[in-house]
């Protein structure tokens, strides 16, 4: 080129050379590569035309043929070559063309490059490479794209079909849909990933339609996860990475959600077959599936409750026509039995909630609410509290009671223990009965073992609280100190010289706060016991002044020696026992009104204690006349003939049934907890409407136990009598708290 003014006529026509040799390299005709002259001299003419002053700036012009160019290569070039051709051909060929065409607009925009850095920002006109891409999509995509979509939609049908297909071809035809939204997702998603979603959802409707009427269960669930599975490696390997939740959407629309109540309460294979046959890997797979689906895992969890709740049905079924066939001495037994059971029930599936459910809150959730009611139902009669506390009580005792557990077992059984109390609404029956339980446990110097029994209160004090524990935490440390106590009790005897008992005696100071209420009486004790108790009262003077003894017998044990015609028995009995047998020492035949003054006792405890020594296993007194009831009018004389094969014995008292009285207390308990807790309400919030006064208190009380709507309204009608509540003068639903 001359140098000096280079008019658009002379430096066009050059450009033109250089630009029909590129357009020779694109079609892969003979044509040597661009040498760096020539590259040079090309943007030269460019820069040489632009920068020249008006009228020679032809930079507008130059501007309009970069277009003109890309145009006239799209319309007479690729268009043809790309109309000719169909289905995976014809893809080939268009991502070939759009190789082509991104390399063409890019050694252009290097000649052209003048007018991208100063005339267009100038003029603010599209980009040189934004002009190239406005052209391939205006001219080709728009014609191309929709049998473009075709062909791609046809191929993806082959993979799913199982044919194999190139992959790398769709990749790069999905990238030309990319390519030609400008920097923007609406061509790919308008031209192409929508009909996608369509032609899946189809697709995948019709194999639902197919499986769920050949396939069981599991191996539908099996089909849906492998779809899945290859849905997200197409995603993966070809199909733009935003398409993924849209299409297992879709997927999981059509193999799960549409059929879901279909699969999962299938009556052969379903949800309910696959927990009643332990297929934890089928479960597993049913909760991976549809957990991504917005409550997919409702049903499943509902199924799962429904299940758990018949098992634990089944069970308290089982224990109670087990304790109507047997007789009472068994019903302990199958007491124990079902605790058992339910420890296991429990065990089961916690197991599936934490492995095949991956410890989701609506499972969790869904066992709580299914222990929760068979776990409150009664078993002839007998709660669920008391059943609980009892089988506590069995496995607390030396030796572990029937259990026969190691020391580690019984560890991990209480705290099993413990996790099926949180099921159970009434916890304040249950802590009394264990209360009373525990006491006799500690007093008979029958709990196996200390450790354990300050271990369950540490667990039941974790999970309800200091409250809960505090009387049975005192009842435990006042045994330990009775038991020093004890010791200094017997180094007093020994250092006494006055203070000879001849008996061996050993007293439990108890504080009365911790245990539960216990009968007293002022029975006359024999001369042998009255010599004992003063011994201990002065003793117990020397240690403090401030505590007053008060003496309960019914609780005591002594151990009595019987001299009888065949050999001499040890006899192990109650005080109360004790003191009627002793009697016999200074009289061959007492009448029953005779006790009656002697002892100073009630008729009903009399009649209690000569019953178990004349009308029961062991008759160590004959009564005239010969019956199984005591009556007033009868006579006691001391079976000298009485023996047995053993050397001690011990004899029974009747049991009492203290399960009306436990019942008792803990309804007067509830009365005062209700009374402090509509209280404690109304004085935080001054004024409180009565429904909402109710279900604040329901809530306050039911860590504890369930009040009693009833029971609640009484409470308050009560503490209003009382002066603690008064009702609005204006509106009576309404209460006020009295200062």
């Amino acid at each position: 080129m001359s140098k000096g003014i280079v008019e658009l006529e002379e430096g066009w026509p050059f450009m033109e050379t250089g630009v029909a040799k590129l357009k020779r390299i694109l079609e892969e005709l003979p044509e040597p590569a661009f040498e760096s002259v020539q590259y040079i001299t090309l943007y030269t003419t460019i820069y040489n035309m632009c920068v020249q002053k008006p009228p020679h700036d032809f930079s507008q012009q130059l501007y309009d043929k970069y277009r003109g160019v890309i145009d006239d290569y799209n319309k007479q070039t690729v268009l043809p070559a790309i109309r000719k051709k169909h289905g995976e051909y014809m893809l080939r060929e268009l991502v070939k063309r759009w190789a082509n065409h991104k390399v063409l607009v890019r050694w252009l925009s290097r000649f052209f490059d003048y007018l991208d850095r100063y005339f267009v920002p100038r003029r603010n006109l599209l980009t040189l490479n934004s002009v190239g891409l406005t052209s391939f999509r205006d001219l080709v995509y728009q014609e191309i794209q929709s049998n473009a979509k075709d062909a791609v939609l046809e191929l993806i049908h082959k993979e799913r079909e199982g044919e194999q297909i190139d992959r790398s071809l769709l990749k790069n035809v999905i990238d030309v849909y990319c390519g030609n939204g400008m920097g923007e997702m609406v061509k790919y998603e308008e031209d192409f990933e929508s009909f996608l979603l369509q032609d899946s959802a189809s697709y995948y409707s019709r194999k639902a339609s197919k499986w769920s009427q050949e396939d069981s269960c599991p191996d539908y669930m099996r089909k849906a996860e492998e779809c899945l599975k290859l849905e997200k490696e197409r995603v993966t390997n070809y199909l733009h990475s935003t398409t993924e939740p849209k299409l297992l959407g879709k997927v999981q629309n059509e193999l799960l959600v549409v059929v879901a109540k279909q699969l999962i309460e299938n009556e052969h294979s379903g949800c309910r077959a696959l927990l009643r046959d332990d297929k934890m890997d089928d479960l597993s797979r049913m909760y991976k599936l549809y957990h991504p689906i917005l409550q997919g895992l409702d049903p499943v969890a509902d199924l799962f409750k429904q299940h758990v709740t018949a098992e634990g049905n089944a069970l308290i079924k089982q224990a109670a026509d087990a304790a109507i066939n047997q007789d009472a001495s068994a019903g302990g037994v199958q007491d124990q039995v079902l605790v058992r059971k339910e420890i296991e029930l429990h065990d089961k599936y916690m197991v599936y909630v934490d492995e095949c459910f991956q410890k989701h809150s609506l499972f969790h959730k869904a066992l709580k609410e299914a222990f929760e009611v068979f776990c409150n139902k009664t078993v002839a009669g007998v709660s669920s509290a008391e059943i609980l506390a009892t089988y506590c009580d069995n496995i607390l005792k030396t030796r572990g009671g029937s259990e026969k557990l190691s020391e580690e077992a019984t560890e991990i059984t209480l705290e099993k223990v413990v996790k099926l109390l949180v099921y159970i609404s009434d916890k304040d029956l249950f802590a009394e009965f264990y209360r009373k339980k525990q006491a006799r446990r500690l007093l008979f110097d029958r709990s196996g073992n200390d450790e354990h029994e300050r271990s369950i209160l540490t667990k039941l004090k974790e999970l309800l609280g200091g409250q809960f524990t505090s009387k049975m935490e005192g009842m435990v440390t006042d045994i330990t100190l009775a038991k020093e106590q004890q010791t200094n009790f017997a180094d007093y005897l020994s250092a006494s010289l006055t203070t000879k008992l001849g008996i061996d005696l050993t007293v439990t100071v108890l504080t009365t706060g911790f245990w539960p209420s216990y009968k007293t009486s002022d029975l006359n004790l024999p001369i042998e016991m009255v010599n004992c108790v003063e011994a201990f009262k002065t003793f117990y003077g020397t240690i403090t002044k401030h505590r007053r003894l008060s003496w309960i017998y019914s609780l005591g044990t002594c151990h009595i020696s019987g001299k009888f015609d065949k050999k001499s028995l040890e006899l192990v009995v109650s005080t109360y026992q004790a003191a009627v047998l002793l009697l016999f020492n200074n009289a061959e035949r007492l009448s029953y009104t005779e006790m009656l003054e002697q002892l100073n006792l009630s008729h009903e405890d009399l009649v209690r204690l000569l019953h178990s020594l004349s009308c029961g296993k062991y008759k160590i007194l004959i009564k005239e006349p010969m019956s199984r009831t005591i009556s007033k009018t009868d006579t006691f004389e001391f079976n000298s003939k009485f023996t047995d094969k053993m050397r001690r014995i011990r004899v029974p008292l009747p049991p009492m049934d203290e399960r009306k009285k436990v019942v008792e207390d803990v309804d007067k308990d509830r009365r005062y907890a209700i009374d402090a807790a509509l209280v404690r309400i109304m004085k935080s919030r001054k004024v409180l409407g009565h429904q909402q006064l109710v279900s604040e208190c329901v809530e306050h009380l039911s860590k504890m136990f369930k009040p009693d709507i009833k029971m609640i309204k009484k409470r308050i009608e009560d503490l209003i009598s009382r002066d603690y509540l008064e009702r609005d003068s204006e509106n009576p639903n309404t209460f006020k708290y009295v200062a």
